[in-house]
């Protein structure tokens, strides 16, 4: 196949990685991609939220199959349009999609079809959300109703930033429509499953760390750093996960008639009552698929196809037994405004240490120059049999850049580790 994946971070740098190793593989295309993709896939200059620019993409480059990575093109509907035009491509529907383009949708299909998630309340008046907050008190956690690539929650510790969260939201979008939920307790799990309409399987998990500072502390983020396997996902609670949230969830996708194909991504808290749903994505977590693609062991192009055409196969998909530890290296001033432009030096002294893989997630060619382009600009990854050693080699990773206007977390994984001790 003639395959192109859209997006330009992390995520879309491992699925080129991953889907390169293919058999079914001819050639391959990524849009708009990122310098890091260069070694295994061309590159296209394609908005990938615009329907028809990528469908002359895929006429003019004769694309078989599209593989979609962020969310902003599959709640825009780039799936539906590309199918309609006989163009086969791994992600859900536009409809299929508001699993996570409206928290609030999300949440009352939690209720309707009795999938475990916490108490809550959706407003689309910002006096209305400030009158429940007030009765419910805190902590208490606040939502924006759309996508906000991973910062639209604020987990209030007092009712008076619950309500500043609020008054911000209704500030900045008039038409705005949030969700605000009960504060539940736990560690915080990311789960995989494929889905082909009508069946899903397990298909990795992960731990990621939400704040941008040391001991989950600063801002929230798209993540700075994961870890996979969760030690906390046992065989035996795999089984609970699927049983009581993914499958009530795709079975009830198919009876409203919008059926689910692609990947389910699952953000749980692991609560004395069991796990339950805080939030669902569309597509493969950043930075989480840069720790859950290098464990898989088989053919991922063929994965992803067969999920598209509703056919997975019976069999359990082949992981490793190894560990995968990714450290974030983000921009000055991220979440808020990134310091860009930088020049990025010692990518090859990384590149180069042993079971190592550097994902770019935010870089640009200037010149014979990486330079940084984004909010959270590398991803370091280190694999190994166990975590502390894949922990090690990410961190050495780290320490190879020399790149003044960067910064990290220190901790990553550190939680795991201790627990293990």
């Amino acid at each position: 196949m003639n395959v192109l994946i859209l997006g330009s971070g992390g995520r879309e740098h491992a699925l080129a990685l991953a889907i390169a190793k293919s058999p079914l593989l001819d050639r391959l295309f990524v849009a708009p991609g990122n310098p890091g993709c260069e070694a295994v896939a061309s590159l296209l200059d394609v908005s990938i939220v615009d329907s028809r620019a990528v469908l002359e993409a895929c006429r003019a480059h004769r694309i078989d199959f599209v593989i979609v990575g962020p969310e902003a093109p599959l709640v825009a509907g780039v799936v539906d349009d590309l199918a309609a035009a006989g163009v086969p491509a791994f992600g859900p529907s536009r409809a299929a999609a508001r699993l996570e383009g409206s928290k609030g949708f999300t949440k009352d299909f939690c209720r309707e079809f009795a999938i475990p998630t916490a108490p809550y309340g959706r407003f689309r008046d910002r006096a209305s959300a400030l009158e429940y907050v007030a009765l419910q008190g805190a902590p208490i956690v606040v939502k924006a109703d759309g996508l906000a690539a991973g910062k639209g929650v604020v987990v209030a510790a007092t009712l008076g930033e619950a309500q500043a969260a609020i008054e911000a939201l209704y500030e900045s979008d008039a038409l705005a429509e949030c969700v605000v939920e009960a504060h539940l307790q736990g560690e915080e799990v990311s789960f995989f499953a494929l889905c082909d309409g009508e069946r899903a399987i397990p298909f990795g998990d992960a731990q990621d760390h939400k704040r941008a500072g040391d001991g989950d502390t600063g801002p929230n983020t798209g993540g700075m750093g994961a870890y996979s396997p969760s030690p906390l996902v046992t065989p035996q609670l795999s089984q609970v996960i699927m049983r009581d949230i993914i499958i009530p969830t795709v079975e009830g996708m198919r009876k409203r008639g919008t059926p689910f194909r692609g990947v389910l991504f699952a953000g749980l808290m692991m609560t004395d009552v069991g796990p339950q749903l805080l939030e669902y994505n569309v597509r493969f977590g950043d930075p989480e698929a840069e720790v859950v693609i290098p464990r898989f062991r088989g053919d991922l192009l063929a994965w992803l196809w067969a999920a598209t055409e509703g056919a997975l196969p019976a069999e359990a998909p082949p992981f490793s037994q190894d560990a995968a530890l990714a450290v974030v290296i983000a921009a000055k001033g991220y979440p808020g405004a990134p310091v860009r432009g930088d020049a990025i030096g010692g990518l090859e002294r990384a590149e180069a240490l042993e079971d190592v893989e550097v994902f770019h997630a935010g870089t640009r060619r200037q010149g014979r120059h990486i330079v940084a382009d984004g909010g959270r600009v590398l991803v370091m990854t280190g694999v190994a049999h166990d975590l502390a050693t894949a922990r090690e080699r990410a961190y050495a990773a780290v320490s190879a850049v020399d790149w003044s206007n960067g910064f990290f977390r220190k901790d990553i994984g550190a939680k795991a580790l201790d627990r293990r001790r």
